[in-house]
């Protein structure tokens, strides 16, 4: 029995030994694929290799990554992420029939629990598909109750994205010692959930520091830490309308509310009402709106102010996307907006409707 057991322990250094730490593998395999012939394999946005699938639906791939990364496998119009590093063996296997978040993967622990976070996005995916089929359903039917309907489905809807924030963040702080935990977090609202951002990037530093993504989220959030709220905004000059130049620290000693916006915005030129109507109410309370806008066309610019009936301050660089301000304030989309106090401290973010006119009858009594 020692000798039977000494020779297995030798097949298995053996083994262990054969094993290929230069490189990773993926075997991969769909059934279902009618009408598939070629798949494509992905590192981040770059093609990196391709392969025909044979008469079994079978596939392989060998890929050089040091450190573990994300790669993708692209088969027509579905994809599939798994995480790869030197020396895994992974088997890959999917029903090209069935959804991308529905496959099978074993070989590269990571790769296993971003499977598991994928089944955890599909369950809140199908639960928003199915709210937003029974809205369309019903209004179908009966046009007439869309407003009624909307009262009833959206609660529904933000319970959903509540839900699936909660039990995303969860993954994220349990797998923060590995990449998965940071494409989870990635998948959540930067607006609405900055704080938990913040505190991820906080609990990873130190870690993955030759992963190009992680290092690149890590300086935004870093950014991001000196936007949040009770940090003084930082300061900027900008032309006006007319040429005039305004710096941000002239407007201390009122209550501000910094708008981003652009003319060719849809959801800003919808809101632009309602900053209209917070602005004439509490312009005697010691508040007012810098308008920042991201436009390139000083025409259109100043039509919409005028059509919109934007009667504050406005500057822009001209420069849309390109403009210095979206960097140093981390614009990812407009419309953004903070709200700073007197001393220019950022009090509120992104108050738009009843939310800016509560906050504002609370503050400014």
């Amino acid at each position: 029995m020692k000798r039977i057991s000494g020779v297995l322990i030798l097949l298995i250094v053996i083994l262990t030994a054969c094993k290929n730490s230069d490189e990773f593998t993926v075997e991969g395999k769909f059934v279902n694929y009618s009408g598939l012939k070629k798949v494509e394999f992905y590192k981040g946005a770059q093609l990196i290799d391709s392969a025909i699938l044979n008469e079994k639906g079978e596939f392989e791939f060998k890929e050089v990554s040091p450190d573990e990364a994300f790669f993708t496998i692209v088969a027509a119009q579905q994809s599939y992420t798994i995480l790869a590093k030197n020396g895994d063996e992974i088997v890959f296997s999917a029903d090209f029939s069935d959804m991308p978040g529905k496959f099978k993967v074993e070989g590269s622990e990571s790769s296993e629990r971003l499977l598991e976070f994928n089944q955890i996005s599909s369950k809140y995916s199908k639960i928003y598909q199915d709210i937003q089929k029974e809205f369309q359903d019903k209004v179908g039917q009966h046009p007439s109750l869309k407003d009624s309907l909307e009262g009833v489905l959206i609660p529904r809807f933000e319970k959903n994205i509540e839900a699936f924030a909660n039990e995303t963040i969860a993954f994220a702080e349990k797998n923060n010692d590995n990449l998965a935990g940071f494409y989870a977090i990635g998948s959540l609202d930067q607006a609405r959930y900055e704080e938990e951002l913040v505190k991820y990037a906080e609990n990873i530093k130190g870690k993955f520091s030759d992963n190009p993504p992680v290092q690149e989220f890590l300086k935004k959030m870093e950014r991001l830490k000196a936007l949040s709220v009770g940090k003084v905004a930082p300061d900027f000059q900008m032309a006006s309308t007319d040429g005039q130049i305004f710096k941000l620290s002239q407007f201390r000693g009122q209550y501000v509310l910094l708008d981003f916006w652009a003319s060719w915005c849809g959801p800003c030129r919808e809101e632009n009402p309602n900053l209209v109507k917070q602005f004439n109410a509490f312009k005697n309370k010691g508040f007012t709106i810098l308008g920042v806008s991201l436009d390139n066309n000083k025409d259109q610019w100043l039509k919409a102010i005028s059509a919109d009936k934007l009667t504050w301050t406005h500057v822009s660089e001209l420069k849309q996307w390109d403009s210095n301000i979206v960097k140093q304030y981390n614009l990812e989309a407009i419309p953004t907006s903070y709200l700073l106090d007197k001393e220019g401290k950022i009090i509120a973010k992104n108050l738009r409707g009843a939310e800016l006119e509560q906050f504002l009858t609370k503050t400014l009594k």
